[in-house]
């Protein structure tokens, strides 16, 4: 749960009628295991696809797989060096992979100053927050929101750079703004309540915990909330994940 896994799970939808938005790590764990055997076989078939390289390395990194998809997308991006998608892939999965002074290097040469691409823009935010360059992340979103208004990752990814500083309310009027947009995602929704919980409103963020996971999976949730309130580095773990 933190800014770089709501980020890296963030992608602008294709216009490839074939795959599907590449965001498998809102999808139930079976069916995400499902798509990332899937594309592996159509990876194998034919590796020089640059849509199912993109799709099979996010597949991969929903699984936490981050060193293979680093790989998968290294070689994409030989293969593909003026593709702006393909480099914003890249930089997710060199983020995911805490990687994140190459991520910026590579995301850098995916924003053009004249036509900006807001997808990029917020990989590098995510970056930065990593870094805990947090206000430069800031203005990366906010940037992005001008360009995409609406899009609640970016709401979301803002809220969680506020809950990295320790700034909890200005992080829930965020990510409540998020969850309330069309196309919210069931991360975003748990990180509202990461967030709420994180304010000791336990019985609340039980009660949003529960409407996206399964029991036992709300209590180990809430168990975790319960841990970072007493760990004095409890923001660098929202941060890197749980």
């Amino acid at each position: 749960m933190g800014v770089a896994a709501l980020a890296l799970s963030a992608c602008a939808t294709t216009n490839r009628a074939s795959l599907p938005s590449p965001d498998y790590s809102g999808m139930p764990r079976g069916e995400a295991l499902a798509a990332l055997a899937e594309l592996t076989q159509r990876y194998k078939a034919d590796p020089g696809n640059r849509d199912i390289a993109i799709h099979y390395a996010a597949a991969l990194r929903a699984q936490n797989q981050t060193a293979q998809a680093v790989a998968v997308l290294e070689t994409g991006v030989r293969e593909h060096p003026a593709d702006v998608e393909m480099r914003v892939a890249y930089a997710k999965a060199l983020t995911a992979d805490g990687r994140f002074d190459q991520a910026l290097n590579v995301v850098d040469g995916a924003i053009r100053p004249e036509a900006p691409d807001w997808n990029a823009l917020s990989v590098k935010g995510a970056a930065l927050d990593q870094l805990g360059r947090n206000a430069e992340a800031r203005q990366f979103y906010q940037q992005a929101m001008v360009i995409a208004p609406g899009q609640p990752s970016l709401l979301a990814n803002m809220g969680l750079s506020y809950a990295m500083t320790n700034e909890l309310m200005s992080a829930e009027h965020y990510l409540r703004q998020a969850v309330a947009m069309p196309g919210a995602t069931s991360r975003i929704r748990q990180n509202l309540a990461l967030v709420v919980g994180l304010q000791g409103r336990f019985d609340e963020a039980r009660t949003i915990y529960a409407a996206e996971l399964p029991p036992q999976e709300v209590e180990a949730n809430m168990a975790y909330v319960r841990a970072l309130l007493t760990q004095q580095n409890r923001w660098d773990r929202i941060a890197g994940g749980q």
